[in-house]
C-alpha cells in the first residue's frame, strides 16, 4: 500500500513553492490536479514531468473509490489544487477522509494558503479566529450572518470580486457599520493590497473602486 501527499501550491508568487513540494511532485507516481491546464503551467515551470489527472468538485464523488484502490495497489499520489492548500475551500476532504477510513497514510505538507497572511496583516486579534470560507450565495445566507453577528472571535471569509460589495453591504446590515474589516486582495501578486477600516469605510472604498482578483475578508468579532 502506498500513500497520499497533500501538496500546497503558490497562491500567486511562484517563489512561494517549497523545495519539498517540488521534490514530492517529482517523486510520486501520479498528481491529482483541480485543473490540469492551470497546474500544467506550474509543473512545467518547475520541470515536473509526473503524469497528472483531473480531480475536482464535479468528479471527486465518483472517482474517490477508484483512487483508493489505486493507492492500495501501490500507486503513490499527490493532490494539488489550483492555488493554496487542497481541501481549504477546494477539493480534497473526500479523498483525505477515504484514505483515513482505509488506513492509508496521508502526509500533508505545510505551505501557501491565503487566509493566514490575510489574518496576520489585518491587525485584528488572531489568537482565536473562525474560518468561514465562502458564505452561502442564497439559501442559508441570512441565517449564517445572523449567527456570525454574535461571534466574538475574528472571522475569515473568502469572496469573489463581483460579490464583495454585496457581502460588505450585508456586514454593515448584520454586524453594524462600525465593525472593523480588513480586505486583502491579490495576495503575493504584483498588485497586492490590504484595505482596513470600518465595514462602512471599506464598503465605500470598493463601491468607488471595484475590486479585482482573489479576495480574503477578515472581520473583527463582536465586542
Amino acid at each position: 500500500m502506498s500513500k497520499l501527499f497533500i501538496v500546497p501550491t503558490p497562491i500567486g508568487n511562484l517563489k512561494d513553492m517549497t523545495f519539498r513540494a517540488i521534490e514530492v511532485l517529482k517523486e510520486v507516481d501520479l498528481i491529482l490536479a483541480e485543473d490540469t491546464r492551470t497546474s500544467g503551467k506550474l509543473l512545467k515551470h518547475f520541470e515536473i514531468s509526473t503524469p497528472s489527472q483531473s480531480h475536482h468538485m464535479h468528479n471527486e464523488h465518483k472517482t474517490v473509490e477508484g483512487l483508493i484502490n489505486k493507492i492500495k495497489s501501490g500507486v503513490t499520489m499527490a493532490l494539488i489544487s489550483d492555488a493554496g492548500t487542497p481541501a481549504i475551500s477546494d477539493p480534497g476532504f473526500l479523498l483525505t477522509r477515504a484514505c483515513i477510513e482505509n488506513n492509508i497514510e496521508v502526509d500533508c505538507l505545510p505551505g501557501a494558503t491565503a487566509f493566514v497572511p490575510a489574518l496576520v496583516n489585518s491587525g485584528l486579534p488572531n489568537d482565536k479566529f473562525v474560518f468561514e470560507g465562502f458564505l452561502p450565495v442564497k439559501k442559508g445566507r441570512q441565517t449564517r450572518l445572523l449567527l456570525l453577528a454574535e461571534e466574538t472571535r475574528t472571522i475569515i471569509f473568502y469572496e469573489s470580486p463581483h460579490k464583495l460589495i454585496k457581502t460588505l453591504t450585508h456586514f454593515c446590515e448584520y454586524f453594524g457599520e462600525e465593525r472593523p474589516v480588513s480586505v486583502s486582495r491579490e495576495l503575493t501578486k504584483l498588485y497586492e493590497e490590504t484595505i482596513r477600516g470600518t465595514a462602512k469605510e471599506v464598503l465605500e472604498h470598493y463601491t468607488n473602486k471595484p475590486p479585482k482578483g482573489e479576495i480574503v475578508v477578515v472581520v473583527g468579532g463582536k465586542k
